[in-house]
């Protein structure tokens, strides 16, 4: 009972950081509209060719794993044969048709027909490893396409995560300088005194629209790239919803490597390629052990009918001598060095990727809470400061550029430190 209860606080404990990463295909819906994040990425993943292909390789390698299991068992063969002949030699049918051997005229000339059915059975009773190995082989190659589908759905969630991040920036800045831009229309300001401040007010004011077309440029082109991650029509309808508000992660940089170490599926795919090295070795040194066969066969045979009956079990010892056994070794050695430096190079990329993303997000994580505050004093400075704009000439739109400055810093800092988040979470491979 004790065991039990262990086994489900385990399964609770490990729930939690495998349920955050599998998003899976459930998203099939045609509407587009309002998209979550977590639904986004359903249909990114839904939508990418590269991930479905690599769930595909999964489902061909799995059914490779059960050919090798097959090799285990004995292999049976069934077959009938009917043949006519006029022969005047003794002959034997070629092994297609189960070597039957045909008696010629003088031996025996009373038929020219020949009649046989007939099973045989053939299982390895010791092949020196050969077929363990290849069921190894097959298994490693398995994990190594399940490491691979991994690091393309990583991959695709950090694109979908970065152009949702970037969507969300636009619609917010996009609605806020709007609302400035109507503002600043309501206020109606007309200068009575001299060129030199309707010149201050027209400049202001076409500067104000500029940023104006430039934030609906920016929409655009976000727009478009959330439709590019999610490989969907370019002329679709899309919006999204979502959070846009600052995130922190509250970990240590070792414990983030260790993390790493253990989720990084690119790391993992190199550790199965090191053992499909170390397999093909022990493949290639199994070629100095013989076969042992057993054989067995049972066939009803006859000239005119199946009344005859022939039973046979065969031991047999086979030993291959290839000549490029030592080559072989060597090659296979020098493959398993290749793949021990290259676990290597990415276990120290990884580090670096890790350190890099970690420093990224420490900084965006207290400059965005810095610029919060400056753009909160500011936006209550600006709610209090128009009530009173008609009549201060050019200052309130000069303020009101001001005051978009300082709101596309803060809602840019926030989205670098959405993305700097996505993008540790990729160089873990784990969501934090």
């Amino acid at each position: 009972m004790k065991k039990i209860i262990y086994l489900f606080a385990f399964f609770l404990l490990t729930l939690p950081a495998t349920a955050q990463q599998e998003y899976g295909l459930k998203f099939s819906s045609l509407i587009s509209d309002n998209l979550s994040l977590e639904n986004a990425i359903r249909l990114g993943l839904e939508n990418n060719s590269d991930f479905l292909t690599a769930r595909q390789e999964i489902i061909v390698a799995e059914q490779k794993v059960n050919e090798a299991k097959f090799q285990f068992l004995p292999q049976l063969a069934l077959q009938g044969t009917a043949t006519w002949y006029d022969l005047d030699y003794p002959m034997v049918l070629p092994d297609s048709v189960a070597n039957r051997f045909l008696p010629g005229a003088s031996l025996a000339d009373k038929s020219n027909q020949f009649f046989g059915v007939g099973v045989t059975a053939t299982q390895y009773l010791y092949s020196g490893g050969r077929i363990r190995n290849t069921l190894k082989i097959a298994r490693a190659n398995l994990k190594q396409l399940q490491s691979r589908y991994e690091a393309i759905k990583n991959a695709t969630v950090l694109d979908i995560k970065k152009s949702f991040y970037n969507l969300l920036f636009a619609q917010e800045y996009n609605k806020l300088i709007q609302q400035v831009s109507d503002q600043v229309t309501a206020w109606n300001i007309r200068s009575s005194g001299d060129v030199w401040a309707q010149m201050r007010i027209q400049s202001a004011l076409a500067r104000l629209q500029v940023r104006h077309h430039e934030a609906t440029r920016q929409l655009a082109q976000a727009r478009l790239a959330m439709l590019v991650s999610l490989n969907k029509e370019t002329n679709a309808d899309l919006s999204i919803t979502g959070d846009f508000s600052p995130v922190r992660v509250d970990k240590d940089l070792a414990q983030l490597n260790l993390r790493a170490m253990e989720y990084r599926p690119e790391l993992k795919s190199a550790l199965y390629a090191l053992e499909l090295d170390n397999i093909a070795i022990d493949l290639a040194l199994s070629k100095r052990y013989p076969d042992i066969i057993l054989n067995g066969t049972y066939e009803q045979l006859g000239d005119d009918s199946l009344g005859d009956t022939n039973k046979q079990i065969s031991l047999a010892v086979r030993l291959p001598l290839p000549y490029n056994f030592s080559s072989q070794i060597s090659q296979k050695k020098a493959q398993q060095q290749k793949s021990t430096l290259r676990r290597a190079m990415i276990e120290d990329k990884i580090r670096v990727e890790v350190a890099r993303s970690f420093e990224e997000v420490r900084f965006w994580q207290n400059e965005v809470l810095s610029r919060q505050e400056q753009f909160t004093t500011l936006k209550n400075l600006f709610d209090k400061a128009e009530r009173s704009a008609a009549k201060q000439g050019a200052a309130p739109i000069e303020a009101a550029l001001f005051y978009t400055q300082t709101a596309y810093d803060y809602l840019d800092a926030l989205r670098h430190n959405l993305t700097a988040k996505a993008e540790l979470e990729w160089a873990v491979g784990q969501d934090l």
